[in-house]
């Protein structure tokens, strides 16, 4: 069950005073040019104005005949003078009691300001039979009828999502000035750990946590790259950072910060940079270490996977957010009643996993079960982290608390 002897108030740095000591010490990525089919994930870094006008030139909105409204009515036979597709240079003009066959997306020709679609005419070889007269305008689509030359469409620190490079691709531009997703190094250490798909010996238990932090670094938006474990000793775990460190803009470790006699990866990690270790005033995850190695980022999360993965929640994903230069560095939140009472250690912020299930009345929160820091399952389970605040060392049935979530609830 981890740490359950009692904690001095006076040594607990409040989880606030914690969350905003990291994040002032992050500033965004320094901007990058990149090609727009690099750029999905990326967050715009200047904002983007049309260079000209969508559509550049009025064009048709279905499969027709293009004529001048006014020089048309319905039941009169109109010649058919040419044809005009999509793309073409070529565009024949009607004159009186004359149409051109036209196709979507095709350029209107001098002199038509209307599209009869083929549905609404007889064809009879080269003459068409209009049912009904159209007015002037009908199924045309006007030159910067979806953005105007000059128009500012996007702005910085607009997350690059599809319809994002969609409209980029539409105005034209080819590169883009992005902050870059960052490359996140993740690092487990322990000699007790073995590879997934390896026997285990006694004693020993399968790595997970540099595989649930790639999965939630994948999550946050950024790229993951999964280290070897690293045993605990003194030489390998120096080495194993700088390695890391070597291709990284942030680096997760798991284990080994804590108060223990092996917790070596607090002394090297405090050894090769500038890095502080705090007891936070959350459950789980109390030990944290934050700071930097040669100007680059790093967390050290403590070892227990829910630990690890609360802790990343909490701490490093609005971490990575920055860094992409996001605004919205927290997930999505909402309150609910809880289905039963909980208790909570002093001092701390408890995050509770919670299932929610909706009624007419609002969202109700229920634990999922063994909250255990070893207990994975409970975030497996999970549908957000319930929060309960330092003050509180219970909560009643009933009573409102606010879930970050983890998933998204329809």
């Amino acid at each position: 069950m981890g740490h359950r002897h009692h904690v001095d108030p006076a040594e607990l740095e409040p989880l606030g005073d914690y969350r905003r000591r990291v994040l002032s010490g992050l500033s965004p990525l320094t901007p990058i040019q990149t090609a727009l089919s690099e750029a999905h994930g990326s967050v715009l870094a200047e904002d983007v104005t049309a260079p000209g006008d969508i559509p550049p030139f009025a064009n048709s909105a279905m499969d027709g005949y293009a004529v001048a409204a006014a020089t048309v009515t319905a039941g009169e036979p109109l010649r058919v003078v040419g044809e005009i597709a999509a793309g073409a240079a070529e565009r024949p003009s009607p004159g009186p009691g004359q149409a051109v066959r036209i196709m979507t997306g095709a350029p209107l020709p001098a002199g038509v300001d209307a599209i009869v679609p083929v549905e609404l005419v007889d064809e009879h070889g080269h003459e068409v039979v209009l049912h009904v007269a159209p007015t002037a305008g009908e199924n045309v689509r006007d030159a910067g009828e979806s953005v105007r030359a000059g128009e500012t469409v996007l702005t910085a620190g607009r997350p690059l999502g599809a319809a994002e490079i969609g409209m980029l691709a539409a105005m034209g531009v080819g590169r883009v000035l992005v902050h870059p997703r960052p490359r996140v190094a993740v690092l487990a250490t322990g000699d007790e750990l073995i590879e997934p798909g390896k026997p285990l010996r006694p004693g020993q238990i399968h790595e997970s946590n540099s595989y649930l932090l790639a999965a939630q670094v994948v999550e946050a938006g950024a790229i993951a790259f999964r280290q070897p474990i690293a045993v605990d000793d003194r030489a390998s775990l120096k080495r194993a950072f700088r390695g890391a460190l070597a291709q990284a803009d942030l680096l997760v470790t798991s284990g080994g910060v804590s108060a223990g006699r092996y917790d070596l990866s607090k002394q090297v990690l405090a050894d090769m940079g500038d890095v502080s270790f705090s007891k936070v005033g959350m459950q789980p995850g109390m030990p944290q270490a934050f700071g930097t190695i040669d100007g680059v980022p790093v967390f050290g999360l403590p070892g227990n996977p829910v630990s690890t993965a609360v802790s990343f929640e909490v701490h490093v994903r609005p971490a990575i957010r920055r860094l992409q230069g996001r605004q919205d560095l927290n997930r999505p939140r909402l309150t609910a009643r809880l289905a039963e009472g909980v208790r909570s250690p002093e001092h701390k912020v408890s995050f509770l996993r919670v299932t929610l299930e909706r009624a007419a009345d609002g969202w109700t929160a229920s634990t999922t079960g063994a909250q255990g820091s070893g207990i994975l399952r409970s975030m497996v389970l999970a549908d957000g982290l319930a929060e309960v605040p330092a003050d509180r060392t219970s909560l009643d049935a009933g009573e409102q608390v606010v879930v970050h979530l983890l998933k998204e609830m329809a």
